[in-house]
């Protein structure tokens, strides 16, 4: 029998099994997708993400899988650039590396199955939960039931263990759709790769270069789009007619290349309580974070760490006193997490305020010479704690 059962193979569930197994913790790991190949991952590794990788020793996983750090940050707003900042955006700190999620994942899971104690089921889902006045295991869709002195619920905003816990989520005021899409690639990002946010009218899209090397192009969906987006064939020139002139010639000369979207309904939230006796939830399971400023994938590493110092003593000594850890974890995570959101939220109401009013955007485009400076510095002091987390974070075990 596991010791621990992780479901959901996601950066939470997959660091956290490592650590633990690496530590003689028997962990059974439960991924319901048959392969990591989904359509949209996030890939944004900021300096707390790779802080917490460097103290995991798992940085050198990363330089054998496909990667790529930003060069810059770009505003544009109604085709001229507002401000731009260079990455690292600290003077000595690490620049903001793009990570392909899928070959993380799977370096990840092929290091811990070199323990013997180690089990990874894929393809095969959890349906529900096992109760003997606490939760002691999972029953999976083949109809097998398995055992465990805990069990962890990393498996996303939609987590199934979270519902079979009846544990609650709430949700905050600024969820909102993004259109994701996959287009070829431009000669300009290969020479730098830099984000690009951009507003026009009342679009707005980020691009970047991802870790493989195609574009990805995040739009996000106005409530009042005027079509049903899945009949839209001319992307392409809706990009372009919002972009400076020469990110518009590379939408047209490559409209062909321009996958269909993804819709991503984006929820965002937090779970008043994280837990049951004998079940944890963390990352996007236990608070599903906005993508602004990519913190989903860093707040899911820190979780596992924090996570991690707790369980393990406990585990090693007294598996019966595991419940009354789980409380400490969320006491200790919960106010980075509530403060990140925060921010998100921050940035999202700015962006609303631009996207709502033609009056304002047209004034910081006209006085973008005049105003560049502080609106720049502005969004500088915001990013700081988004980059390097909100509180310190050791591994300790």
């Amino acid at each position: 029998m596991a010791q621990v059962i992780i479901v959901g193979a996601g950066p939470a569930g997959v660091t956290l099994a490592l650590l633990l197994v690496k530590r003689g913790i028997r962990v059974t790991l439960i991924e319901a997708s048959r392969n990591f190949r989904r359509t949209f991952r996030g890939e944004g590794l900021m300096p707390s993400g790779l802080d917490a990788l460097e103290q995991m020793e798992l940085l050198p996983i990363l330089e054998r899988i496909p990667h790529q750090a930003l060069d810059a940050w770009e505003v544009i707003i109604n085709k001229r650039s507002l401000f731009r900042v260079d990455e690292p955006l600290e003077p000595g700190g690490k620049p903001c590396t793009l990570v392909s999620q899928p070959a993380f994942l799977e370096a990840l899971i092929d290091a811990a199955s070199h323990y013997s104690h180690f089990e990874f089921i894929q393809g095969t889902a959890v349906q529900d939960l096992l109760w003997d006045q606490r939760v002691v295991g999972v029953k999976l869709s083949d109809g097998r039931n398995l055992n465990a002195d805990l069990v962890i619920g990393t498996d996303g905003r939609n987590s199934i263990v979270r519902q079979r816990a009846n544990l609650l989520l709430e949700q905050q005021s600024h969820s909102f759709d993004i259109l994701w899409f996959k287009l070829a690639d431009s000669p300009h990002f290969k020479s730098e790769n830099v984000f690009y946010s951009i507003l026009c009218d009342r679009y707005a899209f980020g691009l970047f270069r991802s870790s493989e090397g195609n574009l990805h192009l995040g739009w996000t969906l106005p409530k009042d789009f005027p079509q049903d987006w899945k009949h839209v064939d001319h992307w392409a020139e809706i990009f372009a007619a919002a972009s400076p002139p020469w990110l518009a010639e590379h939408f047209r000369t490559f409209a062909d290349t321009v996958e269909r979207p993804v819709l991503l309904s984006v929820v965002v939230g937090r779970c008043p309580r994280w837990y049951q006796p004998g079940l944890l939830l963390l990352g996007d399971a236990a608070h599903p974070m906005s993508p602004i400023r990519a913190q989903g994938i860093n707040m899911a590493l820190r979780d596992a760490i924090a996570a991690a110092n707790h369980l393990v003593p406990c585990l090693s000594q007294d598996a019966t006193a595991v419940d009354a850890v789980l409380p400490q974890i969320q006491s200790q995570r919960e106010p980075e997490i509530i403060k990140a959101q925060q921010l998100q939220s921050q940035e999202a109401a700015q962006a609303e305020l631009l996207e709502k009013s033609a009056f304002l955007r047209w004034g910081v485009s006209f006085l973008a010479p005049l105003i560049r400076t502080p609106i720049k510095l502005s969004w500088l002091h915001r990013q700081r704690k988004l980059r390097q987390g909100v509180t310190p974070l050791k591994l300790t075990v």
